[in-house]
């Protein structure tokens, strides 16, 4: 919830880069009294049928009294957008506030522009305007053949009702972001970013600009490697001197290339960048390719150069992937696009993969080609300026030639995103990821992101949440990568052993029961085991239904290649619909012996994984249990409590920060009605300054009370010497008084004492919700106490929870066992603690204001809880939201600090 804006404020948040249907870029902004000549222009190129749709009249030409009414707005009751492409308004939005809490909204799209979903983009950001304002209820005055406006507000996911008066139809609907509004914006999300993915590794022709002809350039490696991959499109050099590259005919501009050029990929110096991008948007491509380096990665002036560069290719609608990367590759038999630094072109494959670094980038796909992993798309972003792997997350969802995804990351911008797009993904296709720098959450050179303060537990929390297969190496990446892709999902984690050696059986029984699998049968052979024994004890192990998987280790007699066992392997796995993994020759990858044959050579689903080390196998094979189980089980509901009403805990927090700009801690009534609103009631307390005031409050209590010390230095006690408990009467509470003031001397000038009712024992808990600077809100729980602090041992969730999600929060904890009754304990309901953690994500969800909460201690039981303590507070909302009800790009918003999408 922002703060409503002064009228005639220009809103700066308001502004965001925009993708449009067709995968292209623009940006949309307030309009503003300079935009007075542009409007004029674009009120030229629009046709004579949208003005009257627009005015119900034939209106050619706009007066300067309507140029100035378009124009000047207060930013507040009267709000107005463009959506421009360079300098050119290409579409016109507003909204005008005809009584409280309504408004009535309108647009103009340019003609060549319709069918591109600028009215969507428009309604989405003048609502999120209007909320932001106060209003709750658009109306629209629409003439009835108007089927495409008509069609943009139905569309749109609002329950809109109309009715017909005078010739005129008019619009009616709520513009609170439901469900089924929040599903419409992300499913055009998700077709626009995946739209502008499509086109880098369809591009149909590719310039390459900084070509040269000298040997040891960046410019002539990039011809080379797409001529000698065989790309079926276009290639066309671009160098100052217009000299022919590897027997290729130059330009000196890409604008002079007589034919359509959707792809340029960028090697000039730093400083030449922006002119490239102005000439490569007068030729209208699509995207670009920055392989040059001098950007974010070399210090400050870099970084500046960095968002000069996003923005002006923003502002033209150019999408971009770098700077400071490897490039794209696309090996598809038909594209065979290798737009990269990579003289390799990896073999054919279902594993699309996505990293960051361009160092890495050669030495990944060495690895690749080397284990026979076939690829069906690769990129490397280098500082990922714009493009980023959520992008091809989206494309990946949609691509029938991706089946698993991998995803090398330095840095996660946008981790809410993120974790929204992969567990949809995941559950069609698995993500494996490396998240380098997890020690230290360290972020690379050129990767400028908010900085966060949760533990890196947050981050393996929200890649368990999303089904994201998180491994630590690349070797490990590969290693599930080439399980994922050969073989089918295991349907549990029971597990045949059979080889030819004791030694390493017992090895890979010992790496099984680590990992979490449960061998049911370990078969050796004897070293002079044949193929017919092998096939016979294969055949046996995945004939046996308490058996999920199988693992296979193979160290030949002397004098023996293996082939007979590997033709063997081969003939079963191809037909087994249970994954075998196997240690054979101590191989990696997956051996020719072992493939069944694929496209151009590589290995095809059926083939059979070989690993260097048993423990690696079983490894591997573990993680994929794991996903399969995950991707198994339902994702469950988020529940909508009746009793929760968001309305007044706004209004409350409104006031708050009205009163304090910068932020405030709440008052405990604030915080108790806060919690009220979501149907969280706190034992009340009432906080005494003296023996009287304690005396007071234990009779308005009805005694039975607690005498509390709030310092937070005795707090953290675990023997509880600040609690002084069963006060029935006066006389207790003097004792209670004496013996505590005795104990706390000189108190903090912010701590005292309170006074509550005694609480029912229970197991202690401690939830928290706080707003991170990168994952924005973000949920935790454990015990409270010092050992749980010491052991680190809490879970975290991004909101909104399902019920799985608050279960699973619950049980991932190591002491979740003394909620369940440990050792003879009284079981708590646990269904209640579950409960109390969606409500207080559902608030969490619902007021990004909400800078802290915790609730500490929480006394779980057989009847429920009883919340002890809480305390919270609230600053202005940050930007980290910025995309939740709008499709927008991420901005650079500090020097070297951007969140991208």
């Amino acid at each position: 919830m922002a703060d409503e804006l002064d009228e005639g404020a220009y809103a700066d948040h308001w502004e965001a880069d925009v993708i449009l249907r067709d995968g292209r870029a623009a940006q949309l902004r307030p309009i503003t009294a300079e935009d007075a000549v542009a409007i004029v222009d674009f009120y030229s190129r629009v046709s004579d049928e949208s003005k009257y749709y627009r005015f119900f009249a034939a209106y050619p030409t706009l007066t300067e009294r309507d140029v100035e009414r378009f124009t000047q707005v207060d930013h507040h009751d009267r709000v107005a957008f463009v959506v421009t492409i360079g300098t050119d308004i290409i579409a016109v939005g507003r909204y005008d506030v005809v009584s409280p809490g309504e408004a009535e909204v309108a647009f103009l799209v340019e003609d060549a522009h319709q069918g591109r979903g600028l009215g969507q983009l428009l309604l989405e950001h003048l609502a999120q305007a209007g909320r932001e304002q106060g209003i709750s209820t658009f109306v629209a005055d629409v003439l009835p053949d108007n089927v495409r406006m008509i069609q943009v507000f139905r569309e749109q996911g609002y329950q809109v009702k109309g009715a017909v008066t005078d010739g005129v139809l008019q619009l009616v609907f709520p513009i609170d972001p439901t469900d089924t509004a929040m599903g419409v914006m992300q499913a055009r999300e998700h077709r626009a970013e995946a739209a502008s993915i499509e086109r880098f590794f369809n591009a149909k022709s590719v310039a390459v600009v900084g070509a040269s002809r000298r040997q040891d350039t960046i410019g002539r490696a990039m011809v080379r490697n797409l001529v000698l991959g065989d790309y079926a499109g276009s290639v066309y050099a671009v160098n100052p001197q217009a000299e022919p590259v590897s027997g290729l005919p130059a330009y000196t501009r890409v604008q002079d290339i007589p034919g359509k050029v959707d792809l340029a990929i960028v090697a000039v110096p730093a400083e030449s960048v922006p002119e490239v991008v102005l000439d490569c948007a007068s030729k209208g491509v699509h995207g670009l390719v920055v392989i040059s380096s001098g950007f974010a990665e070399t210090g400050e002036e870099g970084r500046r150069r960095q968002r000069r560069l996003l923005g002006l290719a923003r502002s033209y609608g150019l999408r971009l992937v770098g700077p400071n990367c490897l490039g794209v590759i696309n090996t598809e038999p038909s594209m065979r696009l290798n737009a990269s630094l990579s003289p390799l072109m990896p073999p054919r494959g279902r594993v699309g993969f996505f990293c960051q670094s361009g160092a890495l980038g050669v030495a990944i796909l060495e690895s690749v080609d080397r284990r026979g992993l076939g690829l069906s798309t690769f990129v490397s972003a280098g500082n990922r300026a714009d493009v980023s792997g959520n992008d091809l997350l989206q494309y990946w969802e949609e691509d029938d030639a991706t089946e698993v995804v991998l995803l090398y990351l330095e840095s996660i911008g946008n981790p809410r995103k993120f974790s929204r797009i992969a567990r949809r993904v995941g559950r069609r296709k698995p993500i494996v990821a490396v998240k380098s720098g997890r020690s230290t959450q360290g972020v690379p050179v050129g990767h400028a992101v908010r900085r966060t303060t949760a533990p890196q537990a947050a981050v393996d929390a929200m890649f368990r949440q999303a089904g994201v297969i998180q491994v630590d190496t690349l070797d490990e990446m590969f290693d599930v990568a080439q399980l994922l892709a050969h073989q089918p999902l295991p349907r549990g984690p029971r597990v045949a052993v059979v080889g030819n050696s004791d030694a390493l059986g017992l090895l890979v029984a010992d790496a099984a029961t680590a990992s979490g699998l449960t061998i049911i049968s370990q078969l050796s052979l004897g070293a002079n085991a044949q193929a017919d024994d092998f096939e016979q004890a294969l055949d046996d192990a995945i004939d046996d239904r308490r058996i999920d998987a199988v693992v296979v280790v193979y160290i030949p007699p002397i004098d023996t290649t293996g082939e007979e066992v590997a033709n063997v392997l081969a003939a079963v796995g191809e037909q087994s619909d249970k994954p075998i993994v196997s240690t054979f020759l101590g191989s990696e990858g997956v051996p020719e012996l072992l493939r069944v044959p694929d496209v151009e050579g590589a290995a095809g689903r059926g083939s059979v994984p070989s690993y260097s080390a048993p423990e690696s196998a079983v490894r591997a094979l573990a993680r994929v249990v794991t996903y399969a189980a995950w991707a198994g089980k339902a994702q469950g509901e988020i529940q909508h409590y009746a009793d929760i009403a968001p309305a007044r805990p706004r209004a409350l927090i409104g006031e708050v920060l009205r009163e304090s700009p910068a932020g405030a801690e709440l008052t405990d009534d604030q915080v108790h009605e806060l919690l009220a609103c979501y149907g969280i009631d706190v034992l009340p307390w009432v906080t005494v300054d003296g023996l009287d005031a304690a005396t007071e409050a234990g009779d308005r209590l009805g005694w039975d009370v607690v005498l509390k010390a709030t310092a937070e230095h005795l707090r953290a006690r675990p023997d509880l010497a600040h609690v002084w408990r069963n006060i029935e009467n006066a006389d207790d509470m003097r004792d209670a008084w004496r013996a505590q003031n005795a104990a706390v001397p000189d108190p903090p000038p912010t701590a005292g004492f309170v006074v509550q009712p005694m609480a029912r024992p229970g197991v202690p808990l401690s939830l928290r919700v706080v707003e991170d600077p990168l994952f924005g809100p973000l949920v935790s729980f454990g015990l409270s106490g010092a050992e749980s602090d010491l052991m680190e041992d809490r879970s975290y969730r991004i909101p909104p929870l399902t019920e799985v999600d608050a279960a699973t929060m619950v049980r991932e904890l190591k002491a979740a066992p003394l909620l369940m009754g440990y050792r003879g304990s009284e079981p708590t309901d646990v269904a209640a603690i579950e409960e109390l953690l969606q409500r207080l994500a559902a608030l969490k969800d619902d007021l990004p204001e909400v800078a802290e909460l915790a609730l500490e201690p929480v006394h779980a039981h057989a009847s429920g809880y009883t919340v002890l303590k809480a305390h919270a507070s609230v600053s202005p909302s940050a930007d980290t939201r910025s995309g939740w009800y709008v499709r927008r790009l991420s901005r650079p918003v500090g020097l070297g600090d951007t969140m991208p999408g």
